[in-house]
């Protein structure tokens, strides 16, 4: 396969304010020009794009091209089951919901420290290999969010997992909270196969700072400034498969312009990549990836992901001498729709499911002082 997964996560949408409401028919145009370029690998889990990803997988691609010409991926995610019976249930309405028959690829879904034990509890490790065994997955592994001890523990418990799919960028690479270079080791040493999430880490990626973007054009002044991480991540030798959570067809047509004949990056660019991540790391506020994992049982419905995009645009700016953005004014749009910051009960739901681990009660305490007053 190609090195490049489309992940059917942040997909265009028609409503901006619901992201069940896919733009299907854009999907299907990207879906046709992912596939005649010659990709095949698409992922999709349980509850992205408001639990309509899996519906959109089958509209837009299962029940338009043949069965064996694509390679599907869905999850299963602790946060939807309970029982043993509930697991079977969450399986049986994918498998409905796709069409698909069987799943090529089968994941445990963000597993770390906080949702191991319900994995282990239920017995999901050993479920997902008689999955395996009736026909109706082909590959069985996890997607994980933690240190690299613990991904040692479970590889050395669980060694019939046939691979790891993990977030890596060159932003999070010697990150001491995504640990992304040491995971990446430790799957290696394993043996295990990387497939690569949050690539470009929710759009940071695609949109850095001023200096760093002028020095990515001075080396490329052709290739976007997305391609570098996705380049950057692919060129890792133990990894089998970048997924890009594209949202428009203009983002898949220039991911498609420098995947379809891959080149990875030579130890020049990759020590640039290291230049500009701190170029990055010394101006972003909240590394959030816009996931959404946080928002989906939020009792006051903040929108978190947005209101913290919004705040750390405004902190790359001079707010002592510009004192008002357009920022202000995107953020009391989305108040009419979604709760504000200061809304914020501190029940904390939304840090035991956050991957990147972020303080989200005290950083919306922040966001709610710069906006909501």
């Amino acid at each position: 396969m190609k090195k490049l997964g489309f992940g059917l996560m942040r997909m265009p949408t028609l409503d901006p304010n619901d992201p069940s409401k896919v733009d299907i028919e854009q999907v299907k145009k990207m879906v046709d020009l992912f596939i005649e370029n010659g990709f095949t690998y698409f992922d999709t889990a349980w509850m992205y794009n408001g639990f309509a990803s899996e519906d959109t997988a089958k509209a837009a691609l299962v029940d338009r091209y043949p069965r064996d010409s694509f390679t599907l991926a869905t999850k299963l995610h602790n946060g939807f089951f309970n029982s043993f019976e509930g697991r079977d249930e969450i399986f049986n309405e994918q498998l409905r919901k796709t069409g698909a028959g069987y799943f090529d690829y089968y994941l445990l879904h963000g597993i770390e420290a906080g949702s191991y034990p319900h994995y282990e509890k239920f017995d999901c490790f050993n479920w997902l290999l008689n999955k395996k065994r009736e026909g109706l997955v082909k590959h069985v592994g996890f997607s994980y969010h933690d240190t690299p001890e613990l991904l040692d523990e479970i590889l050395t418990k669980h060694p019939e997992m046939e691979f790891v799919q993990l977030q890596i960028n060159y932003l999070d690479w010697e990150s001491e909270w995504i640990h992304s270079r040491e995971v990446y080791e430790v799957a290696t040493r394993h043996g295990k196969p990387v497939i690569v999430m949050e690539p470009v880490k929710g759009g940071t990626l695609a949109n850095v700072p001023a200096e760093a973007e002028a020095l990515l054009k001075e080396r490329e002044p052709d290739l976007s400034v997305a391609s570098w991480a996705i380049r950057f991540a692919a060129g890792l030798e133990n990894v089998m498969m970048v997924l890009s959570g594209m949202s428009n067809i203009e983002q898949m047509r220039d991911n498609l312009s420098y995947m379809k004949d891959f080149r990875p990056l030579s130890e020049d660019e990759i020590a640039l990549t290291h230049k500009v991540a701190s170029i990055i790391n010394g101006q972003i506020a909240i590394p959030c990836t816009g996931c959404s994992y946080c928002t989906e049982g939020c009792p006051m419905k903040i929108a978190i992901p947005q209101y913290f995009s919004l705040y750390n645009e405004d902190m790359r700016e001079d707010m002592a001498h510009k004192g008002w953005t357009i920022n202000f004014t995107n953020y009391t749009k989305l108040t009419e729709h979604f709760g504000k910051a200061g809304d914020c009960i501190g029940c904390g739901q939304c840090e035991g499911v956050c991957p990147q681990h972020l303080p989200i009660i005290e950083t919306l305490r922040d966001v709610s002082a710069h906006f909501d007053n």
